[in-house]
Formats: structure tokens, sequence, C-alpha cells
């Protein structure tokens, strides 16, 4: 249908009853399954109600419908085909009428506020106001975690909080008005009647009272499993390269299929638990329809109730059984949804470990001076990493952080960008504690081109661009080519037909090659064009006649910029002005390259290892 249309402008003012992309601002979602269910019930207060009359409508509906048969029987019984018309005309039309029209108004009325208003927007409303929270959470929260795992968590706790409310509001409160009506009509045909729907709704008290609780628990260890297996999927496949290299022993096949063994049991065992539901539910169920079509046959021999009273008690009943088959159903779903939504408050409900200060001042570009004032951080984990460590970066610096692995450096460039937070002293920008600047500006104050590019499977336009949002064409094309990339990129299609600039890369970049990428990545940072610059061996992936190319670029770049280069590979961090050595976070000699080789320590040992000494000694020995 088009959007355009009369049709289609009416759908589309129905579906935006609610808003997909409203949001109160809570910083912190409600961690309780409860209390996240009716935070976000609140927001959409009037399409609930307004489910609600509907599933008590419905309800009323179809107790309605077998009174009606009842007295048409009797009717039936009592009129003769000449007679009935000229007799019941106006009765048969009002029948008619509920039957044609309130009951398909009634209907679609339900399924245009479920299906239209509240399962596209409302659904949508807590996905967004969950993903707004998650993205927040510092990096640390990622490395505990599968990607593919908190995305599920985003969805399914979507869709689990709007299948619980809909399913209370309208399946279970439809169910307790029919319920409600048929007990009064019974009881009106005789009072032994509604005794017994009063016992039976007790039975069901005693199976919601000590059946559903083990129900609900295993409920929630099957979300946790499924989320867990589908993680490790998406591990896996994410990892695809690894595992086709390396993993010759199947020992992925074992890591899923462990995954897989702990999802089964969690499954096995809540499915033993509902065929329990089940089968008391149906040992109650036909209790109650003997007994209630006992009474009224007895009643019926008796004289004291008509042929159509007992067609109407015992459609009543029928209609009772498979609504409570029904109704059991919907409250195995509506425990799985709550499981579900407890399962994914977990992850979505978390206080950031990294927040704005309440008084973070934006910063504008800055000159670059950066300083450590006694930074100690050791992961949480007591010590082991950086102790008591101070170190003055000047405007305009270039150095290089130069050890062996585990030495600190990549945890000094987190620090400094604050995806951790230091446990003891201060890491400073132009004189300020960077936690008291907004993460947003204090980010935007560096160009960050690391050893393993991070790209989105997006278009090339897309990942380039990513660095100055608003960008313009002739800007991004202009930042290609200073990366040596425009060439390479004119001539890249993908699958779907897109090409150049347009073609999409693929997840984590993985349709274009290692140097490629790396130097997408280079683009990137250039277009950025911020007065720090974190260099993690930026050219590391690229061939020496594209790294020529390059470098030209690169060092222009650098001219006035503070420039922290990572290094890996010594021979491309020797001209910079200082390099600092570490070795078990903490600073062990800093210098230019020719001083620190004359000094004969820690740098030279490591230098005479990459230059051809450490090899030369390695073939004398053999």
């Amino acid at each position: 249908m088009d959007d355009d249309s009369t049709d289609g402008r009416l759908w589309r003012r129905v579906e935006r009853v609610i808003d997909p992309f409203h949001d109160p601002g809570r910083d912190v979602l409600p961690r309780d399954a409860w209390s996240f269910i009716v935070y976000f019930a609140r927001q959409a207060k009037g399409p609930f109600v307004l489910l609600l009359v509907m599933g008590g409508l419905a309800g009323a509906v179809d107790a309605g419908l077998y009174w009606a048969i009842g007295w048409l029987i009797d009717v039936l019984d009592a009129s003769s085909p000449a007679t009935l018309l000229a007799d019941h005309w106006p009765q048969l039309l009002v029948l008619l009428i509920f039957i044609l029209f309130v009951r398909a108004a009634v209907v679609i009325a339900a399924a245009i506020v479920e299906q239209q208003i509240i399962v596209p927007g409302f659904f949508a409303m807590v996905r967004w106001q969950a993903f707004r929270r998650v993205i927040e959470q510092p990096y640390e929260f990622y490395q505990n975690d599968f990607a593919g795992r908190i995305a599920q968590k985003i969805m399914q706790g979507g869709e689990a909080v709007g299948d619980f409310i809909v399913s209370m509001l309208q399946s279970v409160w439809s169910f307790l008005t029919f319920l409600v009506l048929a007990a009064t009509l019974l009881t009106a045909l005789d009072p032994l009647m509604g005794l017994v729907l009063v016992v039976w709704c007790g039975g069901y008290a005693l199976i919601i009272r000590y059946i559903l609780p083990e129900l609900r628990r295993a409920g929630r260890a099957t979300a946790d499993q499924r989320s867990i297996f589908s993680g490790r999927l998406v591990d896996a496949f994410t990892n695809i390269v690894a595992v086709k290299l390396f993993d010759s022993g199947r020992r992925e096949h074992a890591f899923v299929r462990d995954g897989l063994e702990n999802f089964y049991r969690a499954v096995t065992r809540l499915t033993r638990n509902i065929t329990t539901v089940r089968a008391c539910v149906a040992i109650l169920n036909g209790a109650m329809m003997a007994a209630v079509g006992a009474i009224a046959v007895a009643n019926w021999t008796a004289g004291t109730i008509s042929t159509g009273a007992i067609a109407a008690a015992l459609g009543l009943v029928f209609r009772l059984n498979n609504m409570s088959g029904w109704m059991m159903f919907n409250i195995n779903g509506l425990i799985r949804h709550f499981a579900t939504v407890q399962d994914a408050t977990g992850t979505i409900s978390v206080e950031p470990a990294i927040r704005d200060a309440e008084n973070a001042v934006s910063v504008e570009r800055t000159s670059g001076d950066i300083r450590f004032e006694n930074v100690t951080f050791h992961y949480g984990k007591g010590g082991g990493v950086i102790d008591d460590l101070s170190l003055h970066i000047r405007p305009g610096e270039r150095v290089a952080l130069v050890g062996p692995s585990g030495a600190g450096k990549t945890t000094i460039v987190n620090l400094m960008l604050r995806l951790f937070d230091v446990e003891k002293g201060g890491v400073l920008l132009d004189g300020n504690d960077i936690r008291t600047l907004t993460q947003a500006s204090l980010r935007a104050q560096f160009g960050v081109v690391s050893q393993e590019p991070m790209l989105m499977h997006r278009s090339i336009r897309d990942n380039i661009g990513y660095g100055r949002p608003g960008a313009g064409e002739a800007e991004i094309v202009e930042a290609a080519k200073r990366a040596a990339a425009h060439d390479f990129i004119v001539s890249v299609s993908d699958p779907k037909g897109r090409s150049g600039y347009d073609a999409h890369v693929g997840e984590r970049g993985v349709k274009l090659s290692g140097g490629q990428r790396q130097r997408i990545a280079i683009a990137r940072m250039m277009l950025k064009d911020a007065p720090i610059l974190i260099l993690d061996e930026a050219t590391s992936a690229l061939d020496s006649e594209v790294e020529a190319a390059i470098q030209d670029n690169l060092y222009r770049m650098m001219e006035g910029r503070t420039v922290i280069a990572v290094a890996h590979r010594l021979s491309t961090i020797a001209a910079l002005d200082r390099l600092i050595v570490l070795d078990k976070g903490r600073i062990v000699e800093e210098g230019s390259h020719d001083d620190l080789l004359a000094s004969g320590g820690l740098y030279a040992q490591l230098w005479k290892r990459q230059s051809g000494g450490f090899l030369a000694d390695r073939l004398a020995a053999e």
C-alpha cells in the first residue's frame, strides 16, 4: 500500500499514536522486571487502557453469544416455522446485528489497537530506550559479553515487555471477563453450577501457587541459556577466519555443542513443567465439564430448566475448557515473557561504570597538552598493570610508547581516551582532569588509527564520513586520496551491485584486504582533523609502496599536533621527538632514538632484536 495514499496516511496516523523514539530521559532503566514493565506501560497508558476495554468487550461478546444460542434454541422449541419471524423478528434482528457487526467491530478494534498501535510503536520504543542506555556503557562492558548476546537482549526485551502487557490486558482480561459472566449465567441457572466454577477456580489457584513458580524458574533459565547459545554462535561466525585457520580439531563444535546442550537441558526442564501443568488442567477441566453437565441434565429431567438453558450451560463450560487451555498457554507465555524481561534487565538496566560528571564541561579544540599525574590502574585486580605513573606530553610533541607486550602501552592510551577510569591519580588535558569533561568532547580531540581497523558493515563513504558528521562528498574523497585509498575504492563493488564509495565493506570490513581497511581508517582519521593523533602501528598492514605514498600526508598532518604512537615496529618511530620506554607499567627510559641506543638499556635490546641482531645470534647458534 502506498504510504502517500489516503489509506496509507490513515494507517500511518494510527501507527504513530505511540512515538517509537519517545524517551523520558531516565538515566538507568529499572532493574526489577516488574518495575521495568510498569515503567514502559506508563508511557503508553492510553493505548493500553483501550486494549483493556477491548479485552473486556471481547469476553462479554463471547459470553453473550452462548447466552444467545440458549435463547435461540428455546425460541425454536416454542415456535413454529410459520410464526417464528412474525413473533420474534426484532430479537432475531438484534442477534444478527450483534453477530455481524458488534462482534466484528470489537475484534477489528482490538486487532487495530494491538497490531497497529502497540506492536510497532511500543516494541520499538522499548528497544530504542534500551539501546540508548546500553550504548552509553563503557568499553569494559562490551569486553565482558558477546556483542550478539547484548543485541539479542535488546531485541527480546522489547518484544517480551510488549507481549507481556498485551497478554495481560487482552488475553487474561478477556478470559476473566468471560469467566465472571459465565459464572453469573450458570449461577442463575443453578447455584450448584456456580459452586462448581468456584471449586474449578480454586484448582487453578493451586496450580498457579504450587506449579507455576517452578515453571517460571525454568523459563528464566531457558531464556538465559538461549542468549548464551546465541552469543556463542555469533562469536563463532564473527571470527570465522580464525575458526577456519586454527580449529582443525573441531574445538568450535565442542564449544557450541556445550552451549546447545545447556540450552537443551533448560528447554527439557521447561517442557516437563509445561506438560505437568497441561495434565493438571486437563484433569481439572474434565471434572468441571462433567459436573456441570450432570447438574444440567438432572435439572432438565426434573423440568426446572429448558433445552436452551442446557445448550447455553454446556456451551459456556466447553468454551471455558477451550479458553482455559488457551489461557494456560498464555500464562506459560506470560512467564516466559517475564523471565525474558528479567534476563534482559540484567544487561539493559545497568548503571554505567563511566559517566559524565553532573557538571561536566564540553571543550572546544585543545592544544593537546596531556599529563598523567601519579596514575595507578590495575583493571580492578589490585596490581600488575600501571603503578604511580607520571608523564607529560607537551602540545605538538610527537612521542612513542615503546615496550614489550604487556608493558602498559595500550592501557595508557585507553586511560587517555577515558575508556577506563584511573584508580588513583589523574589524567589532565590542557590542565583539566578529563573526568570533568564530557566524554564526547574529550574523544573529539583524538584521531585514532589502530592496528586492527575499526570498520562498520556500511558503505565506504559512511565509514570515512564517520570521522566528521556532515562532511561533504568532496571532503570524503579528498581524505581518501590523502590516504592513498581513492584508486582502489573506485574499483570496489559488493554482491548487491553497489560500487565505489557506495560499496559496503562487510562486518568489520571483511570484504576488504587488511591494507585497504587500514587506508580507509587513516582516511577517516584525516577527515576528523583532531588536534591529538594516536597511531597504533597505523601503517603496519600496508606494503612499502603504499606506505610511502601515505607517509608524506601523514607527516604533514602531524605538524602542529600532539602525536602518540604505540610502537611495535621500532623502525617506524625512530624519528619521533621522544621515545618513552615502558616495562611492567613503569617508565624505565625516555629520550631520543640515538640517546636510548647509546645508553644500552631495554630499548637498545629491543632495537637489536628487531634490526637483525636477535636473528643473527639465533642463526649462529643453529
